[in-house]
């Protein structure tokens, strides 16, 4: 016969535990498949039971991801999902919250709340899949689009700079900032993991095929022909290493980041650019890599955790704001709050 506390240990939850019953109805070969598939690989072994997540989802083809999880959630209106999130933290701050948005979802009709969400700095974690296109309305370019993108809405070509989602996540102060890919699974399975790790906004930016509208836009940096060339994985504490035998590293020349060929310069790793969660100097400069080249030669997309904080989050701060002003003053009654100190008459 088992024990009391053996009867109370719950059996450890399996991938298919968080399948939903609903037909998963994207695209045949889109990456939200398989990014899909890495998170219902990775939460059991976050340890949380199904009842305390909840996944928040604005609107297009990433937005129907919360049907699939077996778990609370909402699919909310167009670009809003960080405030319907952040309200879902705060009613309740011992949930799992997850949000998931397209890169125009994120970053266009919801550009303002995404900057905020990362400023704030709830407890919670923000995937975007990001194509490089609008794939549910049929192909217009989005704001992650390259210049000169052609498309349903742009012809001729889109003539303005795209925006980098790490570089705005970084600027808007995000606390966890990341890249990774849909078809490099292992990789992403570690960053969700980090993520969830992670006290205050988690974003991951994933790199996400649209097989219909955009495909092969990040192939380079995930087929063996190209990736070692093209990508560049980073580790805390690890150097800057690329290429097709490991040859290639990155130092600096003064401020400035150079890529070398570590041999032919007579190089160690010690040499190096040592990578560095903490310093948020170095992880603005690796955000800017896709923009740079050295000659004829591009800088490799960096991929991995760019940039960890410590910072209190928006639901603990203002829990302890609330306790302190109870402790001073007393329960405030309601009337009072609405009314507020500043009243006229008016003669």
């Amino acid at each position: 016969m088992s024990t009391i506390a053996e009867q109370e240990v719950a059996p450890k939850l399996l991938a298919k535990d968080f399948a939903s019953n609903q037909e998963v109805k994207w695209c045949p070969g889109c990456g939200d498949y398989s990014i899909l598939k890495q998170v219902q690989t990775v939460f059991p072994d976050f340890g949380v039971p199904k009842e305390d997540i909840v996944f928040i989802s604005g609107i297009g083809c990433a937005a129907r991801f919360t049907y699939y999880m077996d778990t609370y959630g909402m699919h909310s209106i167009h670009g809003r999902a960080a405030a319907i999130a952040s309200g879902v933290k705060a009613q309740n701050p011992n949930l799992s919250v997850w949000m998931v948005s397209g890169d125009g979802d994120a970053l266009s009709i919801g550009g303002n709340h995404f900057i905020h969400l990362m400023r704030k700095n709830f407890d919670l974690n923000y995937m975007m899949f990001n194509n490089q296109i609008y794939g549910l309305t049929k192909g217009q370019y989005s704001p992650t689009s390259e210049k000169g993108k052609v498309a349903k809405s742009t012809p001729f070509g889109s003539v303005e700079e795209p925006f980098n989602p790490l570089e705005v996540a970084l600027g808007a102060k995000s606390t966890f900032v990341s890249r990774s890919l849909d078809r490099d699974p292992k990789h992403l399975q570690m960053v969700l993991k980090r993520a969830n790790e992670h006290k205050g906004t988690s974003f991951v930016e994933i790199y996400q095929n649209c097989p219909v509208f955009n495909d092969g836009t990040f192939f380079a940096f995930s087929e063996k022909e190209t990736k070692k060339q093209q990508a560049l994985f980073v580790e805390h504490g690890k150097p800057l290493i690329f290429g097709n035998s490991e040859e290639m590293g990155i130092r600096f020349d003064g401020l400035t980041p150079v890529l070398v060929n570590i041999q032919e310069a007579g190089l160690s790793a010690s040499d190096l650019w040592i990578h560095d969660e903490k310093d948020k100097t170095k992880a603005n400069l690796l955000a800017r890599f896709m923009d740079w080249h050295q000659d004829d030669m591009a800088f490799p997309r960096p991929f991995g955790v760019l940039y960890t904080e410590d910072r209190s989050t928006y639901e603990v701060s203002m829990q302890q704001q609330i306790d302190e002003l109870v402790a001073r003053k007393g329960k405030p009654s309601l009337d009072k709050i609405l009314s507020g100190d500043k009243t006229w008459t008016i003669l």
